[in-house]
């Protein structure tokens, strides 16, 4: 196994493809321990790379407006993981709640850790 750890965005991008390449082996297989072991860098990377200081006060919203304003995502993307615009709007006013699908959608999508989105906050109802 030839492995190094990530430094560079390059690194990252290499990682991910060869998680792609070895994606479904078998559990203790020669590929699958390779796969366990990227897996663990590119995490390690990512955390450091793009931190998610959230913080207990935070709620859900909160997070998702960190991950458009700070790390690149987009209201638009938000748009396509809920299925439209007006939901995507909603969720971000607090005028609806987000479901588990929802967060499962934006967790592996964003790579958020889930339970920053399954924090309870309030939500707004329309007039």
């Amino acid at each position: 196994m030839d492995l190094r750890p990530i430094r560079t965005d390059e690194d990252h991008r290499a990682a991910l493809a060869a998680i792609e390449a070895c994606w479904g082996a078998p559990e203790g297989s020669e590929e699958g321990d390779r796969l366990d072991v990227l897996l663990a860098l590119v995490e390690l990377y990512e955390a450091k790379r793009w931190p998610i200081a959230i913080g207990e006060d935070q709620d859900p919203v909160d997070v998702l407006q960190y991950a458009i304003d700070e790390l690149g995502h987009t209201q638009t993307e938000l748009a396509e993981l809920l299925g439209s615009r007006s939901r995507a709007s909603e969720v971000l006013s607090r005028r609806r709640a987000l479901t588990v699908e929802m967060i499962r959608k934006i967790a592996a999508a964003w790579k958020i850790p889930a339970d920053l989105l399954v924090r309870p906050y309030k939500t707004e109802h329309a007039a």
